[in-house]
């Protein structure tokens, strides 16, 4: 199959909703996993932003070998856990990456994988939040019938449409 211009364009629009929801849900982690008693100027910004950029990064990557596999028009249930999977992989490899020099016997793993639940939490959050279902779109008799993905439900923030157009193969 022959991408378009307009499968391009909601193929950008994909990956970069999900590495900026990646990048919001590491930051919003650590920086919950900094604590309530800490003040705003204490917390750890440095090593959320590293974070952050490293979980956007790690997920622009896995989405992309996710598009080379062709696993992208599946349910809502199974889009769901793999976008889950794919954000705890980017968290927990941005708290490797946010640490510097890694060690594997030094390496702060508590705090890595509670950062990690966290983040994979508000993914389930958003994800639930945004599913929808819509209907089909108006056909003429004599026209093909609406793709399968325009009437079932997404966790995309995208635009239905574009979402569909996306990850149609």
């Amino acid at each position: 199959m022959v991408w378009t211009r307009s499968k391009w364009r909601a193929v950008l629009f994909d990956v970069l909703e999900r590495a900026g929801w990646s990048a919001g849900q590491a930051l919003f982690a650590t920086l919950l996993a900094g604590g309530t008693a800490v003040s705003v100027a204490d917390l750890p910004w440095k090593y959320a932003l590293i974070l952050a950029v490293s979980a956007a990064v790690s997920s622009i990557i896995l989405t992309a070998l996710q598009y080379a596999a062709k696993i992208t028009n599946v349910p809502f249930w199974i889009d769901l856990l793999v976008r889950l999977l794919k954000t705890f992989l980017a968290s927990l490899v941005g708290s490797i990456v946010a640490a510097g020099v890694f060690d594997v016997t030094t390496f702060d793993w508590a705090t890595a994988v509670n950062v990690a639940v966290l983040a994979t939490l508000a993914a389930l959050g958003k994800g639930l939040l945004a599913r929808e279902r819509t209907a089909p779109p108006q056909t003429p008799p004599d026209a093909a019938p609406a793709p399968m993905s325009a009437t079932r439900p997404s966790p995309s923030t995208l635009p239905t449409d574009t979402y569909a157009e996306a990850v149609q193969p």
